[in-house]
């Protein structure tokens, strides 16, 4: 599927990009390349192919959540620089 140099100045119009003559023949060489690749893969009979996200198997990176001891709450205000009520004093943010 040849592309002309008129639908790349399109398409890069599209993309915002500034082309110079140069590059607009080179890029109707590649984008015909690709397009044409896009075909022959269309062509590809893949009846009976269940569709894959990946072909890796899935693996979690997630580590195993594993419940752990906390401090007292008494500890914690203990280590606190200021309290108020058994609660963290905190300075006011807001006027």
């Amino acid at each position: 599927m040849p592309l002309t140099p008129d639908v790349v100045r399109k398409i890069a119009d599209l993309a915002r990009l500034e082309l110079n003559e140069v590059e607009i023949e080179l890029y109707c060489g590649q984008l015909s390349a690709i397009l044409d690749y896009a075909a022959r893969l269309q062509a590809i009979d893949t009846t009976g192919i269940p569709p894959t996200s990946s072909v890796l198997p899935p693996v979690s990176i997630l580590r195993e959540d594993v419940p752990t001891k906390f401090m007292a709450r008494e500890d914690i205000l203990k280590i606190a620089p200021r309290t108020e009520k058994g609660h963290y004093r905190v300075p006011p943010i807001l006027d």
